[in-house]
């Protein structure tokens, strides 16, 4: 079955290779452009419901600009509209996020007005280094905050702990604010492992299925919900039980979700 979440294409356009396959009035190339703010919602209608969010610096394909909102689709394939002031040029980011939170400011000190704050991932391009300090597209940035968008993390649950206590947001992605998936997504994508946005998708593109003992870094999966595996006992998840990244022993966690009406769990996925 084919996944609409993944298809370029509405009533009026689609992406010019699925010219044959969906029925459009114009077939496209898309435009590629940048995320200008720190987290953009990515929603499934002009002014509709969030489905997920994208950070400062991804790189999108725009394949209609129409009444203040654009139709894109993201590095993951996930597509939706966002509003067309919340991108510019493609620009080149150098470094990412890589610590919960930053901020940039105005001049070479933390003392000087803040421009913009920015979550883990968010992505800039430096332009100069200072003593402390790096000079980005956005503003001066502690040097300690940044890392090469190339020097790629190991261990994704180290990530996924680097959020604990993040409120839980229904399609969240950033440290502002996060979701079972976001969460996973976020831990996989540091680590250059590529991830589909929603649990379902990683579910089916993700991991072999295990029998046996847990380990650190394993997926448990539910219908709707995703949680990473600290240890053989522990899993770290986004839930709306705690309304938060937490920490939780995954027996407690087994029971308590089915107990709450949400079944066993659907698979367990070795990386």
């Amino acid at each position: 079955m084919t996944d609409s979440r993944l298809i370029a294409a509405n009533r009026r356009v689609a992406a010019a290779n699925l010219r044959g396959q969906v029925q459009a009035e114009e077939f496209v190339d898309g435009v590629q452009m940048s995320v200008l703010p720190p987290v953009v919602d990515l929603k499934s209608a002009p002014n509709g419901t969030r489905e997920r969010q994208l950070l400062r610096g991804a790189t999108v394909a725009v394949f209609e600009d129409r009444d203040g909102w654009a139709f894109i689709q993201g590095v993951d394939g996930y597509v939706g509209y966002v509003r067309t002031e919340t991108l510019g040029a493609q620009i080149t980011p150098t470094h990412m996020v890589g610590t919960p939170a930053t901020h940039a400011y105005l001049e070479e000190t933390f003392k000087s007005a803040d421009l913009m704050g920015l979550p883990f991932g968010a992505r800039v391009t430096v332009l100069d280094e200072r003593r402390k300090f790096f000079e980005t597209d956005v503003g001066f940035i502690p040097k300690s905050h940044l890392r090469p968008v190339d020097r790629l993390f190991s261990d994704p649950v180290t990530i996924a702990q680097m959020h604990f206590g993040v409120p839980y947001l229904w399609g969240g992605n950033s440290t502002y604010g996060i979701d079972c998936s976001g969460l996973v997504a976020a831990g996989l994508s540091a680590c250059g492992i590529a991830c589909p946005a929603d649990s379902d998708q990683q579910c089916d593109a993700l991991g072999a299925d295990i029998g046996g003992d847990l380990q650190r870094g394993d997926l448990i999966f539910w219908h709707g919900h995703v949680g990473l595996m600290v240890d053989e006992a522990t899993i770290i998840h986004a839930n709306a039980h705690h309304m938060a990244t937490a920490y939780e022993p995954i027996k407690n966690a087994i029971l308590r979700i089915k107990a709450q009406g949400d079944g066993d769990v659907t698979a367990r996925k070795r990386l």
